[in-house]
C-alpha cells in the first residue's frame, strides 16, 4: 500500500537541504498567501499554519519583516533625494539658473550643473513609481501614503523643471532667414507699361508712383508670395534639451501625471507659437478691426498672412509635430492631444483673419491678394488636416477655404461688372489708348496667372454671357470669361469712339486700342486662352479701321487730285471764268484752285494729326506707309501731269507749294502727339 504524502511532506521532499531550496520554499509560501488577497491578520494565521507543516517555514515571519524593512528602506532613500531637491536646493537652483551658466544639458541646470545628480533624482522617481507598483498588493496604507506624497512632490518638481526647460530652450524664430529662403514670384510688366488710376473702377493700381492727386500714373504691379522648399527646417527647441524633456515626460506619464505634463507643454509651446506669429507680423485682429483697415495697409497684412500661413504649416507645425512625437514617444494619446492643444490658437488666429477678409467688402483691387490667400491655404490644407486631428480646426479650415473661394469668385464678378458698366464720357485728347483699356488688359494679364485656380472656382458658374457654339464649347471657364470681357471692351470702345467729332480720329482711337488689346493678348498667356484665330480676326479688324481712317481723313484731299474735279473747281470761281473766254485760262485757274485746295487740306490735316498719338511704332509706320501709298503717290501723279502748266507763270510758288518729296518728308511728324504747323520753303515765282 502506498504511503500517503501530505502537501508539506511533498514540499519537504522536493526542497532538499541547501539554502537555495529553502529560499524557494519560503518564496512559494509567500506567493500563495499573497495570491489569496486576504487581510493581514488572516495571512499571518495562514503563515503560522504553514510553519506547522515544515520547520523551514518557521522563520517566514522574520523574512516578511525583513522584506517590509527593505521596502521601507527603499522608500526612505528615495524620499531623502526628493526632499533634498524640493527644499534644500531651491537657492542653488535659482542661483544656477540666474547666473547665465548655460551647460550642454538643460536638465542639469536645475541640479547645479551635475548630470549625476539629475540621474540620481530620476532614479529616485523611478524607485517611487516601482514601489507603488510593489505596494499595490500589500496592505500597507501608511507606506503607500508616504510613497504617494513623495511622488506628488517629485512630480511637482519635474513639472516645474519641464516648464523651465521648455522656456529656456525655445529657439527664437529667424524670420529673415525664412523669408530669404522663399522663392519670390513677381508679376508686373517688363515693357514698362503704366496705367492711370482708373477712378471709375473705384480702385487704383499698386506699384510705383507717389499716388498724389487724381490721374497719377503708376505701374500695375503684383508680387506673389514665395514658395517654401521641402527641405526647409528650423529648430523650435534646442536639440540638446529634447532628450531631457522626453525623460521627464516619460516619468510623468508613467506616474499618472500625463494631463499635467501635456498641459505644461501645450501652454508653453502655444505661447511660443503666438510669439512666432508676432515675429511674422501677424496681429490678432477682430473682424471689425480688419474691415476698418485702409487698402494699402490691408494689402501688406494680406501679404504677411500668406507668408505666415506657408511658414506656420510647412515649418512651425511640422516642427511642432516632430517635437511632440519625440517627447511623448510612449503615448499616442499624449502626442495627439498635445499637438492639437499647442497649435490650435495660432491656426485659428490665421483662419480668423482669412475669414474676415473673405466676408469683407469686395473690390477689384483685392482679387489677386485674395487668390493668393486662397492658394496659400489650399496648398497647405491637406498637410494641415493630416497633422491636426481637432474636428473644429479641420472644419474651420475647410470653411475659410470655401469662403475665400467664394470671395475670389465674387470679386472677379465684381471686376466683370465694372468693365461692363464703365461709361466714362471723357475721351483721350489725341486718340491714344484709353486708361480703362490699359488697366483692364493689364489686370487680365495678371488674372491668367491664376488660371488653374479660377478655372476650378468658375467651373460650375454659367454666367459667362456667351452664346454656346463650337468655338466656345471647348474653351475653359476662364477663357470664356476672358473672351466675354474683351467683347465688352470692344463694345465699350465703339461707344467711346463716337465721342470724337473727327471721323479720322475715331478710327485712330479704335486702331490704337484694339491693337493694344491684341498685343497684350499675343504677348501673354491670354493668347493661349483665346487662340490664334481670335488674334487673326482682330488684326483684320485693325486693317479695316486703317482703311476707314484713310477714307475719313483723306477723301477730300484725294478728290482734289482727280481730273474729274476740274469743273467743280472752275464753277466755284465764276469771277475767273468771266474775265476770260479762253478755255486754257479757265483750266489754269481751276488747276490753281486744285493746288490751293490740296495745300490747305494737307496743311490742316498735318496740323491736326501731328497732335494725334499712335504709341505703337509699327502701327504708326504702317499708317504713314498707307498715306504715302494712297495720298503721296496720287499727288506725285497729279504733280507730274500738271506742274508744267503753272511753272514759269506769275506766282507759281503760291500754288505749287510742295513737291511730292516735300510732302513725304512731313509724314514722320504725323501721330507723334506733338502738334506742328508746316512752314514751307519759299519758292521763286
Amino acid at each position: 500500500m502506498a504511503a500517503t504524502t501530505t502537501p508539506a511532506a511533498s514540499i519537504s521532499a522536493g526542497a532538499g537541504s541547501n539554502g537555495g531550496a529553502e529560499d524557494r520554499v519560503l518564496a512559494t509560501a509567500q506567493q500563495i498567501v499573497k495570491s489569496l488577497n486576504t487581510p493581514k491578520e488572516v495571512r499571518e494565521d495562514m503563515m503560522l499554519i504553514f510553519s506547522s507543516f515544515d520547520n523551514r517555514l518557521s522563520n517566514i515571519k522574520t523574512v516578511m519583516t525583513d522584506q517590509n524593512d527593505a521596502l521601507l528602506a527603499r522608500l526612505e532613500a528615495a524620499e531623502t533625494i526628493i526632499h533634498r531637491w524640493d527644499g534644500g536646493n531651491d537657492s542653488s537652483r535659482h542661483s544656477s539658473s540666474s547666473s547665465g551658466n548655460h551647460r550642454s544639458s538643460s536638465f542639469s541646470l536645475s541640479f547645479d550643473g551635475s548630470p549625476e545628480e539629475a540621474t540620481e533624482f530620476l532614479s529616485a522617481v523611478d524607485e517611487i513609481i516601482s514601489l507603488l507598483v510593489d505596494l499595490s498588493s500589500e496592505n500597507k496604507p501608511d507606506m503607500v501614503d508616504r510613497a504617494d506624497s513623495a511622488l506628488q512632490m517629485a512630480m511637482s518638481l519635474l513639472e516645474d523643471e519641464f516648464r523651465r526647460i521648455l522656456i529656456r530652450n525655445t529657439v527664437p524664430l529667424d524670420a529673415e532667414r525664412l523669408y530669404g529662403s522663399m522663392r519670390r514670384v513677381t508679376l508686373s510688366f517688363a515693357d514698362g507699361d503704366v496705367t492711370e488710376d482708373f477712378e471709375n473702377f473705384g480702385l487704383v493700381a499698386n506699384g510705383d508712383g507717389d499716388g498724389s492727386g487724381s490721374g497719377s500714373r503708376r505701374r500695375l504691379f503684383h508680387e506673389r508670395g514665395g514658395s517654401i522648399g521641402c527641405d526647409l527646417w528650423v529648430d523650435l527647441i534646442n536639440p540638446t534639451a529634447v532628450e531631457d524633456l522626453k525623460e521627464i515626460a516619460e516619468r510623468m506619464i508613467r506616474a499618472g501625471y500625463e494631463k499635467e505634463c501635456v498641459q505644461v507643454y501645450s501652454t508653453v509651446r502655444r505661447d511660443a507659437l503666438d510669439e512666432c506669429l508676432m515675429i511674422l507680423d501677424v496681429e490678432k485682429l477682430s473682424i471689425e478691426e480688419v474691415h476698418k483697415i485702409d487698402w494699402k495697409s490691408m494689402d501688406e497684412k494680406m501679404k504677411k498672412w500668406i507668408q505666415a500661413m506657408k511658414i506656420t504649416v510647412r515649418v512651425l507645425l511640422a516642427g511642432e509635430k516632430k517635437l511632440c512625437d519625440e517627447i511623448f514617444n510612449g503615448s499616442e494619446t499624449s502626442k495627439e492631444v498635445c499637438f492639437n492643444e499647442t497649435t490650435k490658437s495660432c491656426v485659428m488666429q490665421l483662419l480668423n483673419f482669412g475669414e474676415a477678409v473673405a466676408i469683407g467688402k469686395r473690390s477689384s483691387e483685392k482679387l489677386f491678394r485674395i487668390l493668393d490667400m486662397y492658394d496659400a491655404l489650399a496648398n497647405v490644407s491637406q498637410t494641415l488636416e493630416v497633422m491636426v486631428t481637432d474636428d473644429f480646426v479641420c472644419s474651420e479650415t475647410k470653411g475659410v477655404l470655401e469662403a475665400l473661394g467664394n470671395a475670389a469668385r465674387g470679386t472677379f464678378v465684381e471686376f466683370e461688372n465694372n468693365v461692363r458698366n464703365e461709361t466714362s464720357k471723357k475721351p483721350t485728347t489725341n486718340g491714344e489708348v484709353h486708361p480703362m483699356i490699359r488697366y483692364v488688359m493689364n489686370y487680365m494679364k495678371l488674372i491668367v496667372d491664376y488660371a488653374a485656380t479660377l478655372n476650378s472656382l468658375l467651373e460650375n458658374d454659367e454666367s459667362d454671357g456667351l452664346s454656346r457654339d463650337d468655338d466656345t464649347e471647348e474653351m475653359s471657364p476662364l477663357a470664356k470669361r476672358m473672351l466675354m470681357l474683351i467683347t465688352c471692351l470692344e463694345s465699350n470702345l465703339e461707344e467711346k469712339s463716337k465721342l470724337y467729332e473727327d471721323g479720322g480720329l475715331q478710327y485712330v482711337f479704335l486702331m490704337n486700342n484694339i491693337h493694344y488689346v491684341v498685343q497684350k493678348v499675343k504677348d501673354s498667356e491670354l493668347g493661349k486662352l483665346l487662340g490664334d484665330d481670335w488674334v487673326r480676326k482682330r488684326r483684320g479688324q485693325i486693317r479695316q479701321y486703317s482703311t476707314g481712317y484713310l477714307r475719313a481723313s483723306w477723301s477730300k484731299v484725294l478728290a482734289a487730285l482727280r481730273d474729274g474735279s476740274m469743273g467743280g473747281a472752275s464753277s466755284g470761281s465764276p469771277s475767273y471764268g468771266q474775265r476770260s473766254n479762253s478755255s486754257s485760262s479757265a483750266s489754269k485757274m481751276a488747276l490753281k484752285e486744285r493746288f490751293k485746295g490740296f495745300n490747305a487740306s494737307f496743311e490742316e490735316i498735318y496740323r491736326l494729326q501731328t497732335a494725334w498719338k499712335v504709341p505703337d511704332h509699327q502701327l504708326r509706320e504702317e499708317l504713314r506707309i498707307s498715306i504715302q501709298e494712297k495720298v503721296i503717290m496720287a499727288y506725285r501723279a497729279f504733280f507730274g501731269r500738271n506742274k508744267s502748266q503753272l511753272e514759269g507763270g506769275r506766282h507759281a510758288g503760291k500754288y505749287i507749294k510742295y513737291t511730292p518729296d516735300d510732302l513725304e518728308s512731313y509724314l514722320p511728324d504725323l501721330f507723334e502727339g506733338n502738334q506742328m504747323v508746316i512752314h514751307p520753303r519759299r519758292k521763286s515765282s
